[in-house]
C-alpha cells in the first residue's frame, strides 16, 4: 500500500473520530491521497465532502460552517501558492476563536530548498497559528480555534488497494471542560456592554447573563438582544448626553469594534470589567479594572431604577427621531430590512457600512441568529463564509456592501442549494471613507471611494442566479415576502455616497438635538 495513501487515511480517520464531518477540498494532486481518502468515507456516508474551485474562498466556506456550527471543519489544499490562500481565514479564526483546520499538502522534506516544483517552506506559514509537520507516525492535537496540519506526502500519491479503513470508527461527542466562573460584585449606576462577537460565548449564555444582571445593554448586535439600548451609538456621540449618563462602572463582554462613541463612553468610566476568553491567549495586552476569561457569578448590590429609566427614555427619544425620518437611506434600507426578517433563520452581516448602520439604527428584537466577520473585520471571503453558514438554516439572509461583494466574486462559481437571499447595498464604492475624517482629502474618491462602476445585476445575471433590484422600502418588503426557494441577490440602489455622509451626520444632530431638548440640556 502506498505510504501517502496510508498517512491520508490515518489522518481523515483521526479527524473523523475527533468529531470532524465536514470536509472542504480545492482540486490538486500533492493532496490527491486526501481527496481519495475523503471521497471513499463520503461515500460510506460518513462525512460531508465540499468541493471549492478557490482556496481563498474554500478556507472561508469552511469558517462558515465552523461559525454556524461551532465544530471543527477541515479545509485541504495541494502545496505552494495555495496554502497561502488560507492565510486571510485563518486570521479571521484566530481572532474570533473559531475552529478552522487548514490541511496544506507537501513535498517531503528534503525537497524543500532544492527548487523542486511547487515546493515552499510550509513550516509556520501562518504565525500564531498552532502548526504540526507530519509524516508517517506523527502526533497532532485540535484546540478550540484554528490550526494547521502540513503534510508531508511522497510519491506514488494514488492507492494500490480498497480495503475497509474507516471499519470500526469510534466518533467523540466532544463534552466540554465545565469551569467553575468567579464571582463579580458591583455597585452603583452600571452599563452592560456587549460586542458584536459576544467575546466568543454563546447567545444564550450572553442573552441570560445580560437577564440577570438587570443593566442597562449597550449591544454592538441589537438583533439578539431585544432589551438593549437602542441606538445608543447615536445618541452617545454627543459628550453632553455621554456625561449626562455616566456610569460608575460598565462590565464590557467581548471585543467592542464598531462604534468610537461607545469606546469614548466605556474610556470615561472608572471601573470597568472585561470578560473574554482571548486575553489570556490573543489579546494578552488588554487592560481593565478586572478581566475574566469566563462569564462570573455576578452580583449587582443595588438596581437604580431612575438610572435605568433614563436610558430607556433617552432611547424613546432618539427613535422618534430616527424611525419619523422617511427619507431613503442606508441607514433607512438596513432598518427595513432587519425589521422585516422572519424570524427562526439567519443573518449574516457585511464588515464596513452595514454593521454600523445596524448598531446605530436597527430596532431591537430576537428570532435571529446573526453572524459576521469580527476577529479582523475583513471584507475579503464574505460570500463564501455566508454560503458556508447557510447550510446549517432552512432559512438565511445577509447583508453586505458593494464592494464586499465584488472582493468575492468568485465565490459564485459554486453557489449553494441553500434558501439563501443576499441584499447588497449599491453605493457605487466604499461608502464608510466618506463617513471618516480623510473624506476631504485631494484625489479621495480615487483612493478611498474606489467607485467600481459595475452593473450588478449584470454580473450575478452572468452566473445564472436570480437577481432583483430595489429603491423603496416597499420593495424590500416585497423582496422578502416573496420568500423563493434557493439563491437570489437583491442590489438595494441607495443614493451616493456624499449625500448619505450628509444625511448621517444631519441624522446624528436631530437626535442629538431631541435628547438634549427632552433631558433640559439644550
Amino acid at each position: 500500500m502506498s505510504s501517502a495513501t496510508d498517512l491520508a487515511r490515518q489522518i481523515i480517520r483521526r479527524l473523523i473520530e475527533a468529531g470532524v464531518s465536514d470536509f472542504v477540498i480545492s482540486p490538486g494532486s500533492r493532496n490527491a491521497p486526501l481527496s481519495i481518502a475523503l471521497y471513499e468515507a463520503k461515500s460510506k456516508g460518513v462525512i460531508e465532502l465540499h468541493v471549492k474551485l478557490d482556496e481563498r474562498g474554500a478556507a472561508f466556506y469552511a469558517l462558515g460552517i465552523s461559525k454556524a456550527t461551532n465544530q471543527g471543519v477541515a479545509v485541504i489544499c495541494t502545496s505552494g501558492t495555495a496554502a497561502a490562500n488560507f492565510h486571510p481565514a485563518l486570521l479571521e479564526a484566530l481572532h474570533a476563536n473559531n475552529k478552522l483546520i487548514a490541511i496544506t499538502a507537501d513535498r517531503p522534506e528534503r525537497l524543500r530548498k532544492t527548487g523542486a516544483n511547487q515546493t515552499t517552506d510550509q513550516v509556520g506559514i501562518f504565525p500564531s497559528i498552532t502548526s504540526f509537520d507530519l509524516v508517517s507516525g506523527s502526533k497532532f492535537e485540535l484546540g478550540s480555534g484554528p490550526v494547521h496540519l502540513n503534510i508531508q506526502f511522497d510519491e506514488p500519491l494514488l492507492p494500490k488497494d480498497n480495503n475497509d479503513w474507516l471499519s470500526g470508527l469510534k466518533i467523540s461527542q466532544g463534552i466540554a471542560e465545565k469551569l467553575n466562573p468567579k464571582s463579580l460584585v458591583v455597585s452603583g449606576n452600571g452599563v452592560l456592554v456587549i460586542g458584536h462577537d459576544l467575546g466568543t460565548f454563546s447567545s444564550a449564555e450572553v442573552k441570560d447573563f445580560a437577564v440577570r444582571s438587570g443593566l442597562p445593554v449597550i449591544a454592538e448586535d441589537p438583533l439578539i438582544f431585544p432589551d438593549a439600548i437602542a441606538h445608543a451609538s447615536v445618541f452617545l456621540n454627543d459628550e453632553s448626553i455621554r456625561g449626562y449618563l455616566k456610569a460608575d462602572f460598565a462590565i464590557v463582554i467581548g471585543r467592542t469594534t464598531l462604534s468610537r462613541s461607545i469606546n469614548s463612553y466605556v474610556s470615561s468610566i472608572t471601573k470597568s470589567y472585561v470578560v473574554d476568553p482571548r486575553i489570556s491567549t490573543i489579546d494578552t495586552k488588554r487592560t481593565a479594572t478586572q478581566v475574566f476569561f469566563e462569564l462570573p457569578k455576578l452580583e449587582v448590590d443595588v438596581l437604580n431604577q431612575t438610572w435605568i429609566s433614563d436610558w430607556r427614555e433617552i432611547s424613546r427619544l432618539a427613535s422618534i427621531e430616527i424611525t419619523q425620518d422617511e427619507r431613503w437611506s442606508e441607514q433607512s434600507a438596513l432598518r427595513t430590512i432587519t425589521n422585516s426578517l422572519p424570524n427562526e433563520s439567519a443573518l449574516f452581516v457585511g464588515s464596513s457600512r452595514p454593521i454600523r448602520d445596524i448598531e446605530a439604527f436597527a430596532k431591537p428584537r430576537s428570532g435571529l441568529t446573526t453572524f459576521a466577520n469580527r476577529g479582523l473585520a475583513g471584507i475579503d471571503g464574505n460570500l463564501s463564509t455566508v454560503f458556508g453558514i447557510s447550510n446549517s438554516f432552512e432559512r438565511s439572509f445577509a447583508i453586505i456592501g458593494d464592494l464586499t461583494f465584488l472582493h468575492d466574486l468568485t465565490a459564485l462559481l459554486n453557489p449553494p442549494n441553500s434558501n439563501l437571499t443576499i441584499f447588497v447595498i449599491d453605493n457605487n464604492g466604499g461608502g464608510i471613507f466618506s463617513t471618516l475624517p480623510q473624506a476631504g482629502v485631494s484625489g479621495f474618491d480615487e483612493i478611498f471611494g474606489t467607485p467600481q462602476n459595475q452593473d450588478l445585476t449584470k454580473l450575478i445575471s452572468a452566473f445564472g442566479i436570480e437577481v432583483t433590484k430595489v429603491k423603496t422600502s416597499a420593495d424590500i418588503n416585497l423582496a422578502i415576502s416573496h420568500n423563493k426557494p434557493g439563491l437570489q441577490f437583491v442590489i438595494v440602489e441607495v443614493p451616493n455616497r456624499e449625500t448619505m455622509a450628509s444625511t448621517l451626520a444631519d441624522t446624528y444632530s436631530r437626535v442629538s438635538k431631541a435628547v438634549r431638548i427632552g433631558l433640559n440640556l439644550a
